[in-house]
């Protein structure tokens, strides 16, 4: 937990510049980006707990961009925008190193813990994976890699990039980008993908045990079972340790409930049992394509002092990026795709973020996004109240609030659940997150 004084103001100034105040040291924050932060935390939480019931919010199945696709593009923007303005204050390269790679690890840590299959929560009151099974990539995984590269990229050469404002755009990130851009498609559009084999590992499923083969034999195929980001995942990871519950089983191929969830289908193809890993290795170095974005938008922010230009600036690229993504979709040269992270999905999200960050939402969550992130997000703090049940598991203070609250007076199961998010779990931790910052309490990494 990181403390400030009850009465500190939050300040449109990077974040990490200090100001001393006798032997007190007081860490400015960037607003606009809190509140940004903020609005995105809101988002997964609405989407990962109304999303079942509410298909149009949750993760597109495969093609598309629905609601919950925006959350981890905006993440990784504000990651990079982070960047540029916390490294910004320390001159001394060993000890920015320093504090990347912890901070790298700690996100790591979390994700292995959060997504890697030891937490069983909210649904489960237990703990533990089998190492055989454990999932290395996620959601907190991905941000690790993206900020380590990023970082870095930034602490090596930000002693050669121009300080003059002119010059702000010159970066060396751009060589960056474009490398990781010539990689990701060159592998995506040029690796042969055989034919290849899996055995569901999947306990709850009818199927377990069972072997299955998918016949591919191609390359530049961008359908949920042939395509080379599923394919490189299986070589690198191993197809035991990927997502075993792909978006793509809500497919109308795989089940005739689509877009909801439902049992596979009898004569669905041999696909819709596999696993698929959405923050896999290849759909990773796309990803940080947006972090680049983001620490542009950083750069833009500490060198240009004009509001008015930095704002013509970002509403600009943001543009140009937004309507990329939709003529690339539109026109079916390249369909938006959070699964594969494809270049008009970066593109459109990408766009997205830049038009969103100047928006000012004023919400306390996001000074406190990584505690909302492992209590309400990851359930981590339902199944702490769900350990003290009456007489059965199932008959717990959280289960009973959706039913008799919201639920039984709605008579709607989704309306019910959806209203259950936005007041027992935003708005709550809307208050919660007030309340700490009002202490001056926050968590960070």
């Amino acid at each position: 937990m990181a403390h400030a004084s009850p009465g500190q103001q939050r300040m449109d100034l990077p974040e990490g510049e200090q100001s001393t105040d006798g032997n007190h040291q007081k860490t400015k924050r960037v607003a606009s980006l809190d509140i940004f932060r903020g609005l995105t935390v809101v988002m997964m939480i609405l989407v990962d707990d109304a999303g079942d019931k509410w298909p149009i919010i949750g993760h597109a199945p495969w093609n598309g961009c629905h609601l919950a696709d925006f959350v981890m593009p905006f993440f990784l923007f504000i990651v990079g925008m982070s960047i540029a303005l916390s490294l910004k204050r320390i001159p001394n390269q060993v000890m920015a190193v320093k504090k990347v790679v912890l901070r790298t690890l700690k996100l790591l840590l979390w994700g292995l813990i959060l997504q890697g299959g030891y937490s069983h929560a909210p649904d489960k009151l237990s703990y533990g994976v089998d190492m055989k099974k454990i999932r290395w990539c996620g959601i907190l995984q991905r941000i690790a890699l993206a900020y380590l590269i990023v970082a870095m990229v930034e602490i090596v050469t930000r002693n050669f990039r121009p300080e003059a404002s002119t010059n702000v755009y010159i970066s060396i990130f751009k060589l960056v980008g474009a490398c990781l851009l010539v990689v990701y498609m060159g592998i995506l559009y040029g690796l042969y993908v055989p034919d290849w084999e899996f055995t569901v590992q999947n306990v709850d499923s009818s199927y377990y045990g069972m072997h299955f083969t998918v016949h591919c034999g191609a390359r530049g195929r961008l359908d949920p079972p042939c395509n080379a980001v599923g394919y490189v995942d299986t070589k690198v990871l191993g197809i035991n340790h990927m997502y075993q519950h792909p978006a793509w089983r809500r497919t109308k191929a795989c089940t005739k409930y689509s877009p909801y969830e439902g049992p596979i289908a009898n004569d669905a193809p041999a696909w819709c049992h596999a696993p698929f890993e959405p923050e896999g290795v290849l759909s990773s170095i796309s990803a940080v394509l947006t972090t680049i974005i983001g620490v542009h938008f950083g750069h833009v922010l500490v060198h240009l002092n004009d509001h008015s230009k930095r704002l013509t600036h970002w509403m600009s690229m943001g543009l140009f990026l937004l309507f990329l993504g939709l003529i690339l979709h539109i026109t079916d040269e390249i369909p938006l795709n959070k699964q594969l992270y494809s270049f008009s999905y970066f593109c459109l999200t990408a766009g997205a973020a830049a038009l969103t960050f100047s928006a000012f939402y004023a919400l306390w969550i996001g000074m406190n996004a990584m505690l909302v992130f492992v209590m309400a997000a990851e359930g981590i703090f339902d199944a702490f109240v769900n350990g003290w049940y009456y007489d059965n598991p199932h008959n717990t203070l959280v289960n009973w609030i959706k039913k008799h609250v919201f639920i039984n007076v709605w008579h709607s199961e989704k309306a019910g659940i959806l209203l259950y998010v936005i007041f027992g779990e935003i708005v709550f931790w809307a208050v919660v997150s007030g309340v700490l910052h009002r202490l001056g309490i926050y968590w960070k990494l």
